[in-house]
């Protein structure tokens, strides 16, 4: 993950996505480059639309979160029953289970 960050930093500021950046961008984050991953990581970048990738990727979740709320309500049965606390402390928890994910 820490190589696709390093290739959006250096979108992000403008310079050019190739190999030696990657690499310095990760030694100064003190990650150790690992060579092939670098080059299969830059090789599958070569011609890819950066900017549109992005923007195709956030309009993404938009469009699924307002499609969830109409297919929540079809699925929800005449008499709601209120979740006890346990259930919602539960759902909170289980909820910020892949948030760890984010931080590598």
């Amino acid at each position: 993950m820490e190589y696709i960050y390093a290739a959006l930093l250096l979108h992000k500021a403008g310079k050019e996505v190739k190999e030696e950046n990657v690499k310095a961008v990760l030694t100064a984050a003190g990650i150790a480059v690992d060579d092939a991953r670098v080059k299969a990581m830059v090789a599958a970048l070569e011609g890819i639309n950066i900017e549109d990738a992005i923007s195709k990727a956030a309009a993404a979740p938009v469009a699924v979160a307002a499609a969830a709320p109409a297919a929540a309500a079809a699925a929800a049965p005449a008499a709601a029953v209120e979740p006890t606390k346990e259930e919602k402390k539960e759902e909170e928890e289980s909820g910020m289970a892949g948030l760890g994910a984010l931080f590598g």
